[in-house]
């Protein structure tokens, strides 16, 4: 298990560091005011007109970088500071989730798949930790069930790894339409084109930390299982 603390140790500073380096370039761009004057909102709604999206709403949520596209009820939740703030960063993300309105609305296939796997996903990440330790324990006492107990929750495990990377190319998908958008119709400049195209990136990062760590972590618990069999 001390391989195990160590490896959740790594995986949870890089995530940290990536994290923290997306505030600090979301602060940064977020001094690039846009020459246009639209804010968040406004980018949001022009670029659902464009593409011919006249169903869903932009809303405002609160908290930092809670920015998200809910396919249920169709609306685009943009935080505080991206849905009134006319900078590089608030357009950058405002366009990202309205590009998520857009593989919704064009019926994008890795999306599709993605709402599929929520139901399972919901159900595996409350119980596969609890799962796995349940059957680590049992091994240690020697009780014949451990194994199956923790083969059950390696497998649960491996749903949350698979949406992880399910998730990757939504993301980086979202990430393309908002910037050949903001670019073709001449919404930003260069400089902000620049500011908003890093800060996307590094959105981008933080998705593909998670879907690493989350294999790292599960191809430990199957060489713990391999070798206990």
């Amino acid at each position: 298990m001390i391989g195990y603390y160590i490896l959740a140790g790594a995986i949870f500073l890089v995530s940290m560091y990536v994290s923290n380096k997306l505030k600090s370039k979301f602060k940064k761009y977020s001094q690039i005011h846009l020459q246009n004057g639209l804010s968040g909102k406004e980018i949001a709604e022009k670029m659902l007109l464009d593409n011919g999206i006249t169903d869903v709403k932009v809303v405002s949520v609160n908290g930092m970088l809670t920015d998200h596209y809910n396919p249920a009820n169709k609306t685009v939740n943009l935080s505080e500071a991206v849905y009134s703030q006319r900078n590089a960063a608030a357009a950058a993300v405002a366009a990202h989730e309205c590009g998520h309105a857009v593989q919704h609305a064009t019926a994008y296939s890795w999306l599709q798949l993605r709402s599929k796997v929520v139901p399972a996903v919901g159900v595996s990440s409350k119980l596969s930790n609890f799962v796995i330790m349940a059957g680590l324990v049992l091994s240690v006492t020697g009780s014949a069930l451990g194994n199956g107990i923790f083969l059950i929750g390696i497998l649960l495990f491996a749903v949350t790894t698979l949406f992880t990377f399910i998730t990757l190319p939504v993301e980086f998908d979202a990430s393309k339409r908002a910037l050949v958008w903001l670019e073709t119709n001449n919404m930003v400049t260069q400089q902000e084109y620049a500011g908003a195209k890093d800060s996307l990136k590094w959105a981008a990062r933080t998705y593909v930390v998670a879907a690493l760590g989350s294999l790292a972590t599960l191809l430990y618990f199957i060489s713990i299982f391999m070798g206990r069999r």
